[in-house]
């Protein structure tokens, strides 16, 4: 690595590590059961939108009527947003008179967006029209990362609250994570993104005269630039770890990241709400130590793997090494392997942000994965297997981590005999089941996903290459759906009916498969009393339980996952270094 690249590395961190504790602190607020000045100043509008959607917010909810109202609330913007693309030929604010979405890709698409995934099969700025974006794709971006926020509050109130039979009332926790937390941050962000250059506007597509003309003369003599209503939706994408682009390029593309300063503050909303819903948790419990030490394990892992990239991928491409091709970094080029990467952004900036929305469920990319040297991409695809739960979702990483956090003071409580507790409360067999299936359900769709696309022709005829690199293009697709990423190598043709079908069911399985069993560990927490700590009690907010986590996260992953990433890109790499 060189100097450059871990100065970005540091500065990325730094302000993401100084702004957790004021956003930690604001939602706090904005999630509090008692009034405060934050919640008195929204409460006007708050209450107006009950009125209007006839909500009772006094009305608390038991974790099954909770899940119910959750899960319908979900399918009905899915259904909704499926049925928009259908028909979207039809309806206005379509300069570009696009046609209805396909069946098969908007089945893949609603499901996508709506399971806060973002996974998309096709070109955005040639399949979906203006409407279609800003009623369906970005409305979804909110209320998808508004739902990882509910589960999340409902989990915390699960550890809070003692012989409860309520978990609060979802459409509070709905309306509140959007009102008070996504829509500010949103509105700040997409007005610094317009000030940067994206573009945010309902124009048709532009006709611009070459400067040079084509030398084949059935060559056009314009070229087309898109438009659209970028900024917005690029500010909730990033914040709600959404991800997904309005262009086919993604964040690579100038119009939706022009700058390196619209480059970092992207890159920075990718982990912001993440990382401070963990000061969060832990004002919430009353023990802000816990969030800190989800924090630090969170960072453990990641930093790291960030390092590992950016090295691997400033390494360079060990088979040009024996042909004399000069990869070394200098004042003249930025070095090491820059295939697949915009060098406005360079080695750091890409592998960065291949890190970031891999450790977050957002899967935007401002570079190609598919060309990422074999060790650069071992690391998108490992920190996606480990569940996303290094910051992860918007609500849902926490969770999932906390899901990994009842595990470990499991095995702890196993290894000296005694009932094990966290946060005051016994974890007994039905948490230990039910944490169980949160953590392997990923794990096993992931793997049957991608053993069934290999076997099967209709899964293999979408390879873009053969061998090792292919098994990872298969492999990373359902790696990424399977944890609600996103990302993808880019090198598998996925717009089929095989792709577009599998890979929406996974999407929606691992989305709310999770949510119920989380749930359900929720209720039967709540529905516990308060164990006082005593000697015998595990500290979990110490150095030693933050090892404990880390090392649950890596041992299931590499348990799960480590027989597949051999075949793909570990013998991809001793291919490479082989030759």
């Amino acid at each position: 690595m060189t100097p450059n690249d871990w100065l970005q590395l540091a500065l990325y961190l730094a302000l993401l590590l100084a702004l957790v504790k004021p956003l930690g602190a604001w939602m706090a607020l904005a999630f509090a059961e008692q009034p405060n000045a934050l919640t008195r100043l929204g409460g006007p509008l708050e209450r107006a939108l009950y009125r209007l959607g006839g909500v009772r917010a006094d009305e608390e909810m038991d974790w099954r009527r909770y899940a119910v109202a959750l899960l319908a609330f979900n399918l009905a913007g899915l259904v909704l947003l499926y049925l928009l693309q259908r028909v979207q030929g039809f309806l206005p604010l379509n300069p570009a008179h696009l046609p209805g979405v396909g069946a098969a890709t908007a089945f893949d698409t609603a499901v996508s967006f709506a399971t806060n995934t973002n996974w998309q099969s096709y070109a955005g700025e040639t399949t979906m029209s203006y409407l279609t974006d800003l009623l369906g794709l970005t409305v979804q971006n909110f209320l998808s990362a508004a739902t990882g926020i509910a589960v999340l509050l409902a989990v915390i109130r699960g550890f809070r609250r003692r012989s409860a039979a309520t978990l609060g009332n979802v459409w509070v926790d709905l309306t509140r994570a959007t009102l008070y937390v996504l829509l500010p941050l949103s509105l700040l962000l997409a007005l610094v993104l317009t000030s940067q250059g994206v573009i945010q506007n309902l124009h048709a597509n532009l006709h611009v005269p070459l400067l040079q003309a084509p030398v084949a003369t059935s060559a056009p003599a314009t070229q087309v630039l898109p438009m659209g209503p970028v900024a917005s939706q690029e500010a909730i994408k990033q914040l709600g770890t959404n991800g997904g682009g309005f262009f086919n390029a993604n964040s690579a593309h100038p119009f939706e990241n022009p700058t390196p300063l619209s480059n970092f503050l992207e890159m920075l909303a990718i982990l912001l709400i993440p990382a401070a819903l963990c000061w969060t948790f832990g004002e919430m419990v009353g023990d802000r130590r816990q969030g800190w030490a989800l924090l630090a394990a969170m960072l453990v892992i990641f930093v790291p793997l960030a390092a590992g990239c950016i090295a691997a991928e400033q390494a360079g491409n060990p088979a040009l090494h024996g042909l004399g091709v000069d990869q070394q970094a200098s004042a003249l080029q930025a070095g090491g392997n820059m295939e697949g990467k915009e060098t406005r952004f360079g080695i750091a900036n890409s592998a960065l942000w291949a890190t970031a929305t891999t450790a977050a469920s957002n899967g935007s990319v401002n570079a190609m994965h598919d060309s990422f040297t074999p060790l650069g991409g071992l690391v998108p695809l490992v920190l996606m297997q480990l569940g996303e739960v290094i910051f992860g979702g918007v609500g849902s990483g926490l969770y999932g981590m906390l899901a990994f956090a009842v595990v470990a003071v499991f095995i702890a409580g196993l290894m000296v005999g005694r009932t094990p507790e966290y946060l005051g409360k016994k974890i007994e067999a039905y948490e230990m089941k039910m944490a169980s299936l949160v953590v392997l359900i990923p794990c096993a769709l992931i793997v049957v996903g991608t053993a069934v696309a290999v076997l099967l022709p209709a899964g293999r005829a979408g390879l873009g290459n053969p061998g090792a690199h292919g098994f990872s293009e298969i492999l990373y697709a359902f790696s990424s759906t399977g944890n609600n990423n996103g990302s993808a190598f880019a090198g598998l043709s996925v717009n089929t009916p095989f792709y577009n079908f599998t890979l929406g069911v996974v999407m929606y399985l691992a989305r709310y498969l999770l949510i119920v069993g989380m749930l359900a560990i929720a209720g039967a927490l709540a529905a516990k009393k308060h164990v006082p700590e005593s000697a015998g009690t595990l500290p979990t907010h110490t150095p030693l339980f933050v090892v404990l986590l880390v090392s649950t996260v890596l041992v299931v992953g590499a348990l799960t996952f480590l027989p597949a990433l051999a075949l793909g890109p570990i013998a991809e790499f001793l291919s490479s270094v082989a030759h």
